[in-house]
């Protein structure tokens, strides 16, 4: 019996379970990815996390996870498929068929990429559908390829396939961008990005690859020829597994304030599946802290 369970080893799970370790609470933290350290491994480049400025983002996950270890923070390497509570005390069931008891839950599962949901997507992933151009980029050296999305992830992953493609058109669907202003003028100021906008895509082509993409723009079908495309367009959060035990938002965003309290006692949520106005590295650090905070109280209660 634990006095705490972390799901989820992003920046928020593991910023819990350091602050978990150091309030010497009895804690554990479940990842289903081998020494998975969250998104933020796919991030080029992290220059807004104070104090370590131009950071890759695979090198400042792994310091995260660094840090927990030498803490001393137990890691269970299992995907959670079932959250139970009984008289107070959370069942987490894993694939393995394993149960962990804990008194309380910080859940800290994150969001997924979210699809397109148009022909050719799902059939040609990993044949030239993409959602991430740090993992693929490398593959379309001085080839086509096409960005759709609107916000600071994709104008920072055109950016980055910039360096190395021919030509990167970055494709958005209405007639701005959502990202900051410092992406947008970078953009705008790389000779090889192409800008898109109002511009909806309809299928994505090929036999054995990807070889082109259809948009509609104005009305009229474009056909561009691309070599790949990576996908941008935001995020899912990984929040169905406990719908029916919290209270959601209408996008599935787990309702909780900065102190993690849910509509469920003893039950927290920290970093990018909890509703808030900003999801950066920061607000997910903090979150895992004062998760931990509230967890003391709710112990501190409970017995």
């Amino acid at each position: 019996m634990y006095e705490l369970v972390i799901i989820g080893s992003g920046c928020a799970g593991l910023s819990a379970i350091i602050y978990a370790k150091r309030a010497m609470l009895n804690a554990v933290i479940i990842e289903k990815n081998y020494n998975g350290a969250g998104q933020i491994t796919e991030s080029e480049q992290v220059d807004n996390y104070p104090g370590l400025y131009a950071e890759s983002g695979f090198d400042l996950g792994n310091k995260f996870r660094e840090h927990a270890k030498k803490v001393g923070a137990e890691f269970i390497n299992a995907e959670v498929i079932d959250i139970t509570n009984d008289n107070n005390i959370y069942n987490i069931k894993c694939s393995d068929n394993s149960v962990i008891s804990a008194r309380t839950v910080i859940y800290a599962a994150g969001c997924k990429h979210r699809k397109l949901n148009i022909i050719g997507e799902k059939e040609l992933i990993g044949k030239g559908v993409s959602y991430c151009a740090i993992c693929d980029g490398a593959f379309y050296k001085d080839k086509t390829v096409a960005v759709i999305g609107g916000g600071d992830t994709a104008l920072s992953e055109a950016v980055l396939l910039s360096k190395t493609a021919n030509k990167v058109y970055l494709i958005h669907r209405r007639d701005k961008f959502r990202a900051n202003k410092v992406l947008q003028e970078k953009v705008r100021s790389t000779d090889n990005i192409e800008i898109i906008l109002s511009a909806i895509p309809m299928q994505i082509i090929g036999a054995k690859n990807v070889e082109s993409i259809d948009l509609i723009i104005n009305n009229e079908r474009k056909r561009l020829c691309i070599d790949g495309v990576f996908i941008a367009v935001g995020y899912v959060p990984n929040s169905n597994i406990v719908k029916d035990m919290v209270d959601l938002d209408n996008n599935g965003y787990i309702i909780a304030d900065e102190s993690g309290k849910t509509s469920k006692n003893g039950f927290f949520v920290a970093g990018d599946v909890r509703q808030k106005q900003l999801r950066q590295i920061v607000t997910a650090v903090s979150d895992g802290a004062n998760c931990v905070a509230s967890v003391e109280r709710y112990l501190e209660n409970l017995i």
